[in-house]
């Protein structure tokens, strides 16, 4: 079906989320706990970026809705790990914060992305 998302200036951002959560794991804590949460973000943050990709690629309108929900899914697991960073103190403030307001953006245009797909079908 082409290119469903239309929206390159989305797909940056979401590039520059993905980039900017492998810049913050090198400021982890080096603790078991650090190492723990920091792998747990970075798998879930750089999924999210990759099944966008993925859903803008997507073979029909349900394989779209399917993999914007999956999207949704990682980024919401970033901000649970974000959330427990800044908690835990795991990583700076300064670093962490601004990547968790992104996260909490992007969970917000997602979920809307997926709720107009989802109208459409």
């Amino acid at each position: 079906m082409g290119d469903k998302c239309g929206r390159e200036d989305l797909s940056e951002r979401m590039l520059r989320f993905c980039i900017a959560a492998v810049k913050l794991v090198d400021r982890y804590a080096k603790t078991p706990a650090g190492r723990h949460v920091s792998g747990q973000f970075l798998r879930a943050s750089s999924s999210s970026g990759a099944n966008y990709e993925e859903a803008c690629g997507a073979e029909s309108r349900n394989d779209f809705v399917h993999k914007l929900q999956v999207v949704l899914k990682e980024l919401k697991e970033s901000r649970f790990w974000l959330r427990l960073t800044l908690g835990a103190s795991l990583a700076p403030e300064p670093e962490a914060r601004p990547l968790l307001d992104e996260c909490d953006q992007l969970c917000k245009i997602i979920a809307k992305s997926v709720v107009t797909a989802k109208s459409r079908r």
